[in-house]
């Protein structure tokens, strides 16, 4: 379904979500197919010997988790994402034969329920990350009811990718100074609050279009009577 910001803001921050999913996944599918190259070609029996020799890789481990982070921050970010763009798949038969009030009252609940099961999200996020980053975490088991202290684990890293030396600087402030072997799982682990803090502001914003009355619902709707409508509009250009 086609998205139009109306705004420049709008445009600009929907330039950046959809560049950064287009990077995750070129990057997932760019990784992969040279973990492919690198076990089945520099490390057959053919090209092992000069592999060897010019010492050249014969397997990334650091491919299979990267591209394991990869899909974590597409899959999430795209969430928010979709409910932006009313991307989500629904089943619209019962809104579609109720009046147009009772349709905007089954929407308004909806997407409350939403709200509510993103904001628990957004506190677990929370919750699960702080940790990583030597912050306190909230208190509450279902609503943040304050801040607790919990035992930093700054310290800990991801299992097989390496720490660059442009990050270094983060071993100061989580790692008492010490560099860090491997990334540490703050950087990945990051995308959980990010994420679920931006659904629920989607779900926020979709509330209030909702309540204004400029949409009826929050799901895409006939999805595929619109894509067979443009094609047919785009075959009929092309023969005239």
């Amino acid at each position: 379904m086609s998205f139009h910001a109306k705004t420049p803001i709008g445009r600009v921050v929907n330039s950046i979500e959809e560049t950064l999913i287009a990077v995750l996944l070129g990057a997932m599918t760019l990784i992969q197919f040279a973990n492919v190259v690198v076990r089945y070609v520099f490390d057959s029996q053919t090209f092992e010997p000069i592999s060897h020799s010019l010492g050249l890789p014969t397997n990334l481990l650091w491919a299979l988790e990267t591209t394991t982070f990869l899909f974590a921050w597409l899959v999430l970010l795209g969430a928010s994402y979709a409910v932006k763009t009313r991307a989500h798949l629904g089943v619209d038969v019962l809104i579609d034969i109720v009046p147009a009030p009772i349709r905007r009252v089954m929407g308004l609940i909806s997407v409350a329920i939403c709200i509510v099961f993103a904001f628990l999200l957004t506190k677990g996020g929370w919750d699960y990350w702080a940790p990583f980053a030597n912050l306190d975490a909230t208190s509450g088991r279902w609503f943040p009811t304050g801040l607790q202290e919990v035992r930093g684990q700054g310290w800990y890293e991801v299992n097989d990718i390496a720490m660059p030396d442009w990050l270094q600087w983060m071993g100061a402030i989580l790692n008492d100074g010490d560099r860090y072997e491997k990334i540490p799982r703050v950087i990945p682990y990051f995308v959980m609050p990010l994420s679920m803090g931006l659904l629920l502001f989607r779900f926020l914003q979709a509330g209030l279009h909702l309540w204004h009355g400029r949409v009826d619902r929050v799901i895409v709707s006939h999805e595929a009577e619109e894509a067979v409508e443009k094609a047919a509009v785009a075959l009929k250009a092309q023969g005239e």
